[in-house]
């Protein structure tokens, strides 16, 4: 079994993989986009089909989390596209980010371990 070459920050158990459809963009746009999407800590790829207008993203989700890359892409005034498939993906991944976020923040706990000061 090899192991996968990540950037810096990014932690394969914490990786997730997105697409996301924007609306009809314009090209300069969404290179510039692309280009400081791709310079964030915990980003390990970023890709954009210019056919179907899907954005991929590839990052570590306990740095990274789906409103840091939306509020990117308002900045460049690219909007996500609003059909129902679309949203309802949207708001799983919002919902699975936060999850593995507080997940990697929670300490352990564990009612075999001896008590402080003992």
């Amino acid at each position: 079994m090899t192991k996968k070459e990540h950037r810096l920050g990014v932690h394969e158990v914490n990786l997730v993989i997105r697409h996301l459809k924007l609306d009809e963009p314009a090209t300069e746009a969404v290179e510039a986009a692309i280009s400081e999407i791709d310079q964030l800590f915990g980003m390990d790829g970023v890709s954009f089909d210019d056919k179907s207008y899907v954005i991929n993203l590839a990052y570590d989700a306990s740095h990274i989390g789906i409103g840091q890359i939306e509020g990117i892409l308002a900045k460049y005034s690219l909007d996500i596209s609003h059909d129902w498939w679309t949203e309802l993906k949207e708001g799983y991944y919002r919902f699975v980010d936060q999850n593995i976020k507080d997940n990697a923040k929670h300490e352990p706990w564990s009612c075999h371990k001896t008590p402080p000061g003992q």
